[in-house]
């Protein structure tokens, strides 16, 4: 087997005559350092598609090690948004109506005493867990007279804590709400508001109008439109 040198040599005698070539080989290349440099592609160049596969898996990996959030109707399966027995007391909710009604008034400001459409359209868009509704119409005649606070706002149904019946699941489809803020009297003193004096301000809701989302709802402009059911 020819040896490095040998080939080398061989090499130059093609180009070069003989007795030029020991002096060539002697003097520019048999003592010369040879610097290698790396001219070869990547893995993931030469075979991209091995480099695309592993880094899928990579994230698979990743994605298994670090929980999903529950989907919505995973939620609904184990029931985590409903409420248990025990929390089905009127009482527990008091609190909330009490801050529901320092929003409502915030929100209405100095309409909470001369309503209007200015009113009502703040109204339509207004987060209504915690108010205290009344059912004054329905075309099931058991469920008018429900009266409690709202605990839940969904799609198509209110969920409504009673006093002496517990939870109250009312369907908003040929429904009418009504719903009170209390306000205190425009030439109150700040005694007989601290004892508690104050008006009722009441408005209707019809749940035929109220088939969204609480969230979807906040962020919707109302129009006002004949209502030929009514």
């Amino acid at each position: 087997m020819a040896t490095p040198q040998a080939l080398t040599q061989e090499l130059l005698a093609r180009a070069h005559p003989p007795e030029a070539v020991n002096r060539i080989f002697g003097e520019k290349i048999q003592h010369r350092t040879l610097h290698l440099r790396r001219s070869s592609p990547p893995p993931s160049a030469v075979n991209a598609r091995n480099a695309r596969r592993k880094a899928r898996l990579d994230r698979k990996e990743r994605q298994k090690q670090k929980p999903k959030p529950l989907s919505c109707r995973q939620r609904r399966a184990l029931g985590l948004d409903d409420i248990p027995a025990a929390g089905q007391s009127y009482e527990i909710y008091a609190g909330l109506n009490t801050l529901w009604v320092g929003y409502a008034r915030e929100l209405l400001g100095r309409e909470i005493y001369t309503g209007g459409t200015g009113a009502a359209a703040k109204l339509a868009s207004a987060e209504l867990h915690g108010a205290t509704a009344q059912v004054v119409r329905s075309r099931c005649a058991g469920r008018v007279g429900i009266r409690g606070i709202i605990v839940r706002d969904r799609k198509f149904v209110m969920e409504i804590i009673t006093q002496k019946r517990g939870l109250k699941v009312v369907p908003k489809d040929g429904t009418t709400f009504r719903i009170e803020v209390p306000a205190p009297p425009q030439d109150a003193t700040p005694e007989q508001n601290a004892q508690g004096a104050s008006q009722i301000f009441a408005f209707e809701v019809h749940g035929d109008q109220l088939m969204l989302r609480s969230a979807d709802r906040a962020n919707r402009k109302f129009k006002q439109h004949f209502l030929k059911n009514l």
